[in-house]
């Protein structure tokens, strides 16, 4: 495998400010942050050092293909990545993460926190979690021989409960409020290290972002040019940030001439990005109301996610949980079924699309439609074998005899 060139962790509250790269300060960035105010690191490389073709690599797969602009891959992957772009007609692609190892794009971010625990020989990981991102942190954790701690709740999906029963972690649910003193509580008297946040505002695990910049070597190898925009489901904007990350990495090395537009897209619900933007803060904090968008409804922000759509001239957008069930129609109809949270890339995109120009244009799904919270809600009862009856379902369902 091509060796890693990350050299230093950046602070983006200083981009002046570096730090070796090991051991990762998963409390973010201890010259710039406050007691109100906590502000991510970054990886930064030897770009200067990276031999010729990137974007078409000759050798590995997954995210071991893009390995040298990747934090050393210390932990075995699962394939994770090389997702396909599936074009959704007139100039729109949906990039869908649902094909990854368990379900989700987390899986990306997972391969480069559990590497990082391998490297410095953490005794096992802990994370907050109760979907996506503890059934992904579980797995890898599983595969690279480590213990894994999971602070869930009660209400979690039935296939994440699934997944975390599959993968052997160690599984608390708790209430939502708790997860974190208690992640932090472990980490100091067990020594597991966090592979999600810690901090008072979002600044998750330095090297996770890391694994989301694949997303955009990938969009630009299969489309061979840059998207005019690329719309993403957010919560704490890692996913976000890292895409965007992506793109500049490869304008600086010269592969495309320019970076897309990035648009986040959370749930109306709770949308602490756009409450950032309309108040002018670096984050914004916002009290989450009742809503089915399990995955992206958070109560506040990262610094990470204002600063990829400001520096790409994008935008925050918002969508209720009826525009989200819309645009996962949607997709489903085009046999493509993601969790309702997954959808909003389509749902915000559907509110600028007269607005835009010349495409294409991406957005992002997440994860699986298995995922989703009504999973096993509803179980179809048992018809009587009448012909008749059978007929008269079919005509009503559009079919002719």
């Amino acid at each position: 495998m091509t060796a890693s060139l990350a050299r230093v962790q950046r602070s983006l509250g200083d981009p002046d400010l570096t730090y070796p790269l090991f051991p990762p300060l998963t409390a973010g960035c201890p010259g710039t942050s406050t007691d109100e105010l906590a502000y991510p690191l970054e990886v930064d490389y030897a770009y200067d050092e990276l031999s010729a073709g990137f974007i078409n690599p000759a050798r590995g797969s997954g995210l071991d293909r893009w390995a040298a602009l990747l934090p050393p891959l210390a932990a075995p992957g699962l394939e994770e990545g090389a997702t396909p772009l599936v074009e959704a007609g007139d100039g729109l692609w949906i990039k869908d993460e649902s094909r990854n190892p368990t379900w989700s794009h987390k899986d990306r971010l997972n391969r480069c926190t559990v590497s990082a625990a391998v490297h410095i020989g953490a005794p096992g990981i802990v994370v907050a979690s109760s979907g996506n991102h503890g059934a992904s942190a579980a797995a890898y954790a599983a595969r690279a021989g480590l213990p894994c701690v999971v602070f869930a709740s009660a209400g979690m999906p039935p296939a994440v409960s699934s997944f975390l029963q599959a993968y052997g972690a160690v599984v608390l649910p708790v209430p939502a409020a708790a997860r974190w003193p208690l992640m932090r509580r472990v980490v100091e008297e067990f020594g597991l290290h966090p592979v999600s946040n810690l901090t008072v505002t979002h600044t998750g695990h330095p090297f996770g972002p890391e694994g989301y910049k694949t997303i955009a070597y990938e969009i630009v190898s299969d489309l061979g040019s840059v998207p005019a925009a690329v719309f993403v489901p957010t919560g704490y904007g890692e996913l976000l940030y890292g895409v965007w990350k992506g793109f500049v990495e490869l304008r600086r090395l010269g592969v495309v001439s320019r970076a897309p537009r990035m648009f986040s897209c959370e749930s109306r619900a709770g949308a602490p990005l756009a409450a950032a933007f309309a108040a002018g803060t670096p984050t914004g904090r916002v009290e989450v109301a009742p809503n089915d968008a399990y995955s992206i409804a958070s109560p506040v922000s990262g610094y990470r996610a204002r600063v990829a759509v400001r520096d790409s001239g994008g935008a925050p957008l918002t969508s209720t949980d009826a525009e989200l069930r819309a645009a996962a129609e949607t997709l489903a109809h085009a046999g493509l079924w993601y969790e309702l949270s997954s959808a909003a890339g389509l749902a915000g995109y559907r509110t600028v699309a007269d607005e835009l120009g010349e495409g294409p244009v991406v957005c992002i799904a997440t994860s699986s439609g298995f995922k989703d919270r009504s999973v096993g809600l509803h179980p179809a009862a048992e018809l009587a074998p009448d012909w008749p009856a059978i007929r008269d379902q079919l005509r009503a369902a559009g079919l002719q005899t």
